[in-house]
């Protein structure tokens, strides 16, 4: 078991596959992205509305700041667009990409369908993930398993290390086995030799 309390905590076990997108229409990419086809790699989804005031002031400037820090062979980050509320006013296509020309927002983003079922309600990618709002972060491993689901806001230094560990994770034990050690690290770590030597 960990030895972060409780509180600290931001990687949660992997208990389940993160459920697949449910994408009316992809901007800022050439061809639909399934979640399958980013096996491999961690990814960082962002799900977001134009029109929500912590969307904008820190979980899509979080999204972009996580794209500049790690190399895109590690980690894919999404934006998942998902409206629930205001739909006049930002559920077209021509209104996020216009939004997301303004804001310089890069990355993949897709349009979480509605539902025949609910029409005006939470999208169905929102309810395939039970989220409560937006901004919710996602973060999800090599093997396609939801690790972190956060409503609201993630602080920097901990979705860093939560990524960075991911990314540690997969390439130390990418087959599951034990990671490769040097000829002076053990299980305790590594000593640094005398340098004069």
């Amino acid at each position: 078991m960990s030895s972060i309390p409780e509180g600290r905590r931001v990687l949660t076990p992997p208990l389940r596959l993160a459920p697949d997108w449910h994408i009316a229409h992809w901007l800022n990419t050439r061809a639909p992205i399934a979640l399958a086809d980013l096996r491999g790699r961690v990814v960082l989804a962002v799900a977001f509305q134009m029109l929500c005031p912590g969307c904008v002031s820190h979980g899509l400037p979080q999204a972009q700041r996580v794209r500049e820090a790690f190399a895109e062979d590690d980690l894919a980050v999404i934006g998942l667009h998902t409206v629930f509320e205001h739909h006049e006013a930002q559920g077209t296509t021509a209104a996020l990409a216009a939004f997301l020309h303004e804001y310089q927002i890069a990355f993949p983003v897709g349009i979480d369908a509605q539902s025949a079922q609910s029409p005006g309600g939470a999208p169905v990618t929102m309810r395939a993930y039970a989220m409560q709002g937006t901004p919710t972060t996602l973060l999800i491993d090599r093997s396609g398993r939801l690790r972190l689901q956060k409503f609201g806001r993630v602080e920097d230094l901990r979705l860093g290390a939560a990524i960075a560990s991911l990314i540690g994770e997969a390439e130390l034990r990418p087959d599951g086995g034990e990671a490769p050690r040097g000829p002076d690290c053990d299980d305790q770590g590594c000593t640094l030799k005398d340098r004069d030597t």
